[in-house]
Order: structure tokens, then C-alpha cells, then sequence
């Protein structure tokens, strides 16, 4: 199933998701057009190496700068044309609601805080692994927590192609954005269980920045943000967290 698009308009031109977007575009542009060593450099220096931080003496060893600016930059940094697009689809369907409710500037910090827990959370489960975690999927996970605990009463269209024939499927967001937040964490404890090492997927990063999300997107939310809808519009379309 390809999720296609939600079912809430949103009133505002969504400046920062597109911001957000366009950023990571540009970075993904700029990683395919280096020579594979120095994309290798790009990502080891600017991707999220938990033993960089938990191991100094290792850290000075392999002559990684002291510097935190990874657990902001690795959420900009995608691995392939299918992680770039599945992050930035997912994003531009859920952002521009919830950014929304929250206004440009406070959607803009309560995504990178999201990242930046996601990051957190992946170090702090796997502390000795030396493999660069990338991608703004963490962020966008507390991006979906927002998503579902302010709009219940949404639903995403999917496409499902059956037969070669196009077929149309509306699931409550609740549903969805709930049953793949379950499906995150099953997996996460499985491997944790299995190993202590990441695995090719951060799902405690995901895990961390769900959680993230929907403990603090309260505090973005605009509380004046009813007075500028119709009661009609408003008690169709939004819930009243």
C-alpha cells in the first residue's frame, strides 16, 4: 500500500516543512554527486556514531573532532533514493497539518527536538556501535505523534494496486500512525534482544522520537489557534488537544 494523502486541508502554506524538505533535498543532491570516499567521509563525519561519544579515547583514535553537531546533521543525511523519498512523502503528508497547529517557528524547533531525542535514544541503546545512523525518519516519527493525537479524525488514502487495477483504501490515521508505532517497537525489542549492536533500521531512534513527539507537542500547539477557524470547520476537522 502507498499512502497517498490525508484527508484534513490545511489553512497555512506549511513554510518550514517545506524549508525542511527542501534542505534535506539539496543535501541528498549534494551527496550524489560525490565520489564514494568522500560521501564516506561526509557520512562519518556528519552522521550519528554513537561510540563517538560514549568511547573519547576511541573518538580521538579514529581523529573525530569533538563536536555535537551530528545528532543535528545526521537527520539531514539519507542513504539511498528509497530512504530520501519514504522520509520526505511521509513528511510532506503529516507535516503541514501539524506545523499547522503549531505555526512556523515552534513546528521548526519541535522537529529538530524530536531528531535530536531520536538521536539520543539510538545512542543510549547502542552506545559502542560505530556505524553512522542517518536519516530524518526520528524526526518525522514525533512529527506522526503529533499528527495522530491532534487530528483523530483523520484518514490516509492509500493506493493498492490489485490485479493492475487501481483500488483506493481510507484508514484512520489513528489506526495507521498507532499500528506501525506498535510495529516500531516489536521490532526495536526483538533486536535489542537478539543483539546489542544497530541494526540496518534505527527503530529506538523512531521509537524515541514517537515518544518525544507525543509528550511535548502540547507545548507547540498555538492555544489561541481555534479563534481563527469557524466552529463548523473547527469541530469537523480538529480535535481539541
Amino acid at each position: 500500500m502507498i499512502p497517498l494523502q490525508d484527508t484534513i486541508p490545511s489553512r497555512q502554506f506549511p513554510l518550514a516543512n517545506w524549508t525542511i524538505i527542501g534542505i534535506t533535498t539539496v543535501a541528498f543532491l549534494f551527496e550524489l554527486s560525490l565520489p564514494e570516499h568522500r560521501l564516506e567521509t561526509l557520512v562519518q563525519l556528519f552522521g550519528l556514531i554513537p561510540a563517538r561519544y560514549t568511547d573519547p579515547s576511541w573518538a580521538e583514535w579514529m581523529g573525530y573532532p569533538k563536536s555535537y553537531l551530528p545528532f543535528l546533521t545526521n537527520m539531514f543525511l539519507h542513504s539511498g533514493w528509497g530512504h530520501f523519498i519514504g522520509n520526505m512523502w511521509t513528511l510532506y503528508i503529516f507535516g503541514d497539518n501539524v506545523e499547522d497547529r503549531m505555526g512556523t517557528g515552534r513546528y521548526l524547533v519541535f522537529y529538530i527536538l524530536t531528531g535530536i531525542v531520536a538521536g539520543l535514544t539510538h545512542t543510549l541503546l547502542y552506545p559502542t556501535s560505530t556505524v553512522p545512523a542517518i536519516g530524518a525518519s526520528g524526526a518525522i516519527s514525533g512529527v506522526m505523534a503529533a499528527y495522530m493525537f491532534l487530528f483523530p479524525r483523520s484518514r490516509i488514502v492509500f493506493f493498492l494496486p490489485i490485479l493492475f487495477l487501481p483500488y483506493f483504501l481510507e484508514i484512520p490515521a489513528l489506526v495507521y500512525i498507532g499500528a506501525w508505532f506498535i510495529g516500531q517497537l516489536i521490532s526495536g525489542v526483538t533486536v535489542l534482544a537478539i543483539t546489542d549492536q544497530a541494526s540496518g533500521i534505527a527503530f529506538w531512534a523512531h521509537i524515541g522520537g514517537f515518544i518525544a513527539g507525543a509528550m511535548s507537542y502540547r507545548v507547540f500547539v498555538r492555544h489561541c489557534y481555534r479563534c481563527e477557524y469557524s466552529d463548523e470547520y473547527y469541530h469537523r476537522y480538529y480535535n481539541y488537544a
